[in-house]
């Protein structure tokens, strides 16, 4: 499968680390209201199907009545904190540090996804001092409402988590008494996060006590990372122990920071997207964690939010309730697993796994596993990305299948930035880089369909079914365009899995809004995205379109004088005006200028309006006419025809009277010549899959690689063949996707050698 690989680092098996158990930490920990060790639970049926000894799950959904192990690292860093600003020793009871607290205008403050920041609150709570919790505006407002209930403030920061722990940093610059609370160690900010760190011992001397009674002692952890403050913990522990542990380290897909630090042997700060394993979603690994993390870590693992919430379900059929976070563990034991194991497992190993989290509500994630054309296709049919827009019902957008992009490319380990200067409206560009000197091209994409209201069967069913004798995907959009848009996506990642990357780069842009104002493509191209050559990947039943006309929309107002219908002395009627100037358009007409290939340009008048009721004379009739153009066509041409006529008009009409005519919508014409290095290697593609050259030709209607051409990217329009753009069944044929997937290929490789 072609995923991101497992990063392995086998000098850390001979690694070990010289660490003290910190005094005090227990023991504070256990003066704490409802303390009491959480369990350690045995999955037998795992180990059984896994092959090896025993796992056994650290189940922290309850500690100090917080559902999360925050509560550990959060209550001693808060505890030492205070204690170091008011100049009190680190022995001190928690009721006289509260005490002496309250007498100033101490206030906790953090960044957080969640059960950290709830758990400064918590402890804030207990103080009987203020806390400010930072978050992003991606979090789900129930997550912030089980902060508030812990009585702290919540502002919502409009950005990452990296960004709220940068609004928190900003408000403690501002106040005496501010306490930054961070698990994320930076230059000049060490010890809060250091004492947090030291917080977890209690967690990992349990499990290791428990194990002991079991007589199961364990062989290797697995620990979700988000900055690795909890994975330091780990670490410091494991690699100390007498018999040290193997520690394998687990991240979302979407917020690879530490897998990616290790690869390139130095801390790099990665962006992040969206994941249900919110308190892992972090950006940047801890300062102060990074070179423990980077010398003592056996393996790292990035796993789909799919992946764990399948864990998460096992979990809880075993009476563990865990959230996303928690389940990550498993769920990255069973890819080592199929991955075909490692030195780090055997028969003997006894496996313990981190579950950090409590069960909770979130949104259950869609399967990123579609490896191929076809069953990319269905999974894309399935979520509605319905333009908002452009129907009258309205569409929900293209937000979740931009996230679903989102997740797929990070899977992959696929380089991918979401686009979104209007916000709602988000494309996702995913790149493979190549190895330089070469020409790039760029699939393009759109991923809004029209409405699903039209639809007469189960428009989101993505179903294989059959039509006229062949097998084939049905639902919105599965031919317009999410199968040519999957074809291209199959091609980007099979190219990767391969190791056969071409020199230039090759690019998929899933744009937004094609249905309606291009905004999608409009927006890749203003951020700069470009490309030596571009396949639209439209359905085109196989031919390749070079061609196809542009469109104007120009409106005209015919002005007359309203007034009662009984008074017609005072009345001038501007419909009854708009007849001249319908009659010089139909002339107008027949003159349009004829293209070689494109024929003549066409007009229609696709709208009028004027009136307001029966028994009144209008003021003003509004003629829209939409042109289909060819490239001698551009609008100061068109609307200069247009002035001219209404112009002479009414020197032939004194009573005729109007405004200038002005352009509403226009989009350029797209021609690129057949003998283009794009439409031959096109051509040659096509003949080695089907035996036969593709047909070349112009296509009737209007779609972006006009926008591409415009911007100066050879363009053509290239896809799969099947029926009903827009109707009211729509389906694409499985072999044409399979068939178009294997040009794309070929065509990327070519092309960017």
């Amino acid at each position: 499968m072609s995923r991101r690989s497992i990063y392995f680092n086998p000098a850390a098996a001979g690694e070990r680390f010289d660490y003290s158990q910190p005094l005090g930490v227990t023991e504070f920990h256990q003066s704490l209201l409802n303390y009491t060790p959480t369990p350690l639970v045995s999955l037998s049926g795992v180990a059984t199907e896994l092959g090896v000894r025993a796992v056994l799950v650290k189940d922290e959904s309850n500690r100090f009545g917080l559902p999360s192990f925050k509560g550990l690292g959060a209550s001693w860093g808060c505890f030492r904190a205070v204690a170091k600003q008011l100049g009190l020793p680190a022995t001190i009871s928690l009721e006289e540090l509260s005490a002496k607290a309250k007498t100033t205008s101490i206030a906790l403050i953090t960044a957080t996804e969640g059960n950290h920041g709830r758990a400064v609150a918590f402890m804030a709570r207990l103080l009987g001092i203020a806390a400010e919790i930072y978050v992003s505006n991606s979090m789900p407002e129930a997550t912030r409402q089980l902060i508030t209930s812990e009585g702290a403030q919540v502002i919502v920061v409009q950005g990452s988590y990296d960004q709220a722990v940068q609004k928190a940093s900003d408000r403690v610059s501002q106040g005496k008494y501010a306490l930054l609370i961070q698990d994320t160690a930076f230059e000049g900010y060490e010890d809060v996060p250091a004492w947090i760190v030291e917080g977890y011992s209690t967690m990992m001397n349990e499990a290791e006590q428990q194990a002991a009674q079991m007589g199961l002692p364990g062989t290797v952890m697995f620990t979700p990372v988000g900055v690795g403050s909890l994975a330091h913990a780990v670490v410091k522990h494991c690699k100390s122990r007498q018999n040290p542990l193997s520690v394998v380290a687990v991240e979302p897909d979407s917020a690879p920071c530490l897998s990616t630090s290790l690869r390139a042997g130095k801390s790099i700060p990665v962006e992040t997207s969206s994941t249900i394993m919110n308190g892992m979603n972090c950006g940047t690994v801890s300062s102060t964690a990074w070179p423990d993390l980077k010398r003592l870590v056996d393996a790292c693992v990035t796993v789909s939010s799919y992946e764990s919430h399948c864990a998460v379900q096992y979990l809880a059929s075993k009476s563990v309730p865990a959230g996303p976070c928690g389940g990550a563990s498993l769920a990255a034991l069973r890819h080592i697993v199929s991955n075909g194991g490692s030195s780090l497992l055997s028969k003997d190993s006894v496996v313990v796994l981190l579950s950090t989290e409590g069960a909770r509500k979130y949104q259950t994630p869609r399967d990123v596993f579609a490896e191929d054309a076809v069953t990319l296709t269905q999974a894309l049919t399935q979520i509605n990305s319905s333009n908002p827009t452009l129907s009258v019902d309205d569409g929900v957008g293209e937000c979740e299948i931009a996230e679903f992009l989102e997740a797929w490319f990070a899977h992959r380990d696929i380089e991918y930035h979401r686009v979104e200067p209007v916000r709602g409206r988000p494309s996702v560009v995913g790149v493979l880089r190549g190895s330089g000197g070469g020409k790039s091209i760029m699939f393009n994409g759109h991923i809004d369909t029209v409405s699903l209201t039209s639809y007469e069967e189960d428009a989101l069913s993505g179903v294989i079914g059959m039509k006229d004798g062949e097998r084939a995907v049905f639902g919105r959009g599965s031919l317009d365009m999410k199968g040519g848009l999957a074809a291209a996506l199959v091609t980007i990642a099979s190219i990767k899995a391969s190791g056969q990357v071409p020199a230039g780069d090759i690019i998929v842009a899933a744009v937004s809004d094609e249905e309606d104002t291009s905004q999608g493509t409009r927006d890749v191209l203003a951020a700069g995205w470009t490309a030596d050559a571009a396949v639209v990947a439209e359905p085109t039943s196989h031919v390749i379109a070079t061609a196809h006309k542009g469109f104007v929309w120009v409106q005209v107002d015919i002005l007359g004088v309203a007034a009662h219908g009984s008074n017609p002395a005072a009345g001038e009627d501007a419909i009854m005006q708009a007849w001249r100037f319908l009659q010089a358009l139909e002339q107008y007409q027949t003159e349009l200028p004829v293209d070689d290939l494109l024929g003549q340009g066409s007009m229609h008048c696709g709208l009028i309006q004027g009136g307001q009721e029966p028994s009144s004379y209008p003021g003003k009739c509004t003629i829209t006419i939409e042109f289909r153009t060819v490239p001698s066509q551009t609008e100061d041409s068109t609307i200069n025809d247009l002035s001219t006529m209404l112009r002479k008009i009414a020197e032939e009409s004194p009573q005729f009277r109007y405004t200038e005519p002005r352009v509403t919508m226009s989009r350029p014409t797209q021609k690129l010549q057949v003998d283009h290095p794009l439409v031959q290697k096109a051509i040659a593609c096509g003949l080695t899959v089907w035996n036969r050259k593709p047909a070349v030709q112009s296509m009737p209607f209007w779609c972006d690689a006009a926008l591409l051409g415009q911007a100066g990217i050879p363009s053509i329009v290239f896809g799969p063949s099947g029926e009903g753009l827009h109707a009211k069944e729509e389906w694409v044929s499985v072999h044409s996707l399979q068939q178009m997937q294997k040009i794309y290929t070929l065509l990327a490789l070519d092309f960017c050698s």
